[in-house]
């Protein structure tokens, strides 16, 4: 069944060729362009807009005032602050832009590794000091040869894959399904067959979560999940924060339940000042900040337009929570 799309809400701070190639796949909709946090203009635009495309997260007056609104994209890799239970339950569509930057974030998961690896704090330490430390890895490993499990595999996680492979080592996943096992795969696991995540846990030398955040993996890892991970293993965190229960975090690695983290999300953004993990030395902290892919906002154009002929011609979307994608966390 197709679908008209009759009046847009646009909040995406496009302009030149990026807003001329937006308005050219929305013709002959009418947009209503107006700055994210212009929340007149938002009121005028959501009393006839059934097509918002959202330069951010959904807030709360979107919801309440876009009583017409039949698809919302917001712009954004990560949309589980999005993902209310009224939404799904009014039957709207939702999308992100999650693929925008799949690899350069596969490229900070090897960032973090190598640092933990490589003894990143020890290495700067030493360099500071004017120290020759020409033993430093006599008892380590690098990666190649190693196994890595990796925990959604998405846009991120495949390409976590397809590097994993090249250095050589063996690739577990983990996700809702085994029914599709992406090239760089050697081994899948799926929760909808059974598949316990501590099987696939205690079999990883590093541990990466790329899953999306839901009510489902909400505290995933927690202090069950690190108990079943090897001493030596390293954990990887390039989804989001809350799916880490970070006191069975900073507890696993002052414990050597585990051997090191590398995180780049957390539960509280910015991470807070009194945190402990920002003092233990078998930890890595990047603050939510990865190099953008070249020209980020045109990868975010071609899912919007993409989309865009999708709804009109009533095929599935991509990118589209369901249901059990809901965060209410």
């Amino acid at each position: 069944m197709e679908n008209v799309i009759k009046t847009v809400l646009a909040t995406v701070p496009y302009d030149g060729w990026y807003w001329e190639e937006l308005e050219k796949a929305l013709k002959p909709a009418t947009i209503l362009h107006v700055a994210a946090n212009d929340k007149v203009g938002i009121s005028e635009a959501l009393k006839e807009a059934d097509v918002a495309i959202l330069g951010g997260n959904l807030n709360q007056q979107i919801i309440d005032e876009g009583k017409h609104l039949k698809w919302i994209h917001c712009d954004l890799g990560g949309i589980n602050d999005s993902a209310k239970p009224q939404i799904f339950e009014r039957g709207i569509k939702l999308t992100g832009s999650a693929g925008r930057s799949g690899p350069v974030l596969a490229e900070h998961t090897f960032f973090l590794i190598l640092s933990l690896i490589y003894k990143m704090h020890d290495v700067s330490r030493q360099q500071k000091e004017h120290i020759w430390g020409g033993t430093m890895y006599v008892d380590d490993r690098g990666i190649y040869g190693k196994t890595i499990g990796i925990v959604g595999l998405g846009y991120t996680g495949t390409e976590v894959a397809k590097r994993a492979k090249a250095f050589g080592m063996t690739v577990l996943g983990y996700d809702r399904s085994r029914a599709v096992v992406p090239e760089s795969v050697d081994k899948m696991y799926g929760a909808e067959e059974g598949d316990e995540l501590k099987e696939m846990l205690k079999e990883c030398d590093i541990v990466v979560v790329a899953i999306r955040l839901s009510d489902e993996t909400y505290h995933m890892f927690d202090r069950k999940a690190f108990e079943a991970m090897k001493s030596t293993a390293l954990f990887i965190n390039m989804a989001r924060g809350p799916i880490v229960d970070e006191p069975a975090l900073v507890e696993a690695l002052k414990t050597g339940k585990i051997a090191g983290a590398g995180c780049d999300t957390f539960e509280k953004e910015p991470l807070p000042a009194d945190s402990p993990l920002w003092d233990l030395p078998n930890m890595i902290i990047t603050p939510h900040c990865t190099p953008e892919m070249p020209d980020m906002r045109a990868n975010c154009l071609r899912i919007i337009c993409d989309n865009i002929r999708r709804y009109r011609a009533g095929e599935p979307l991509v990118n589209q929570l369901e249901p059990r994608d809901v965060y209410t966390k």
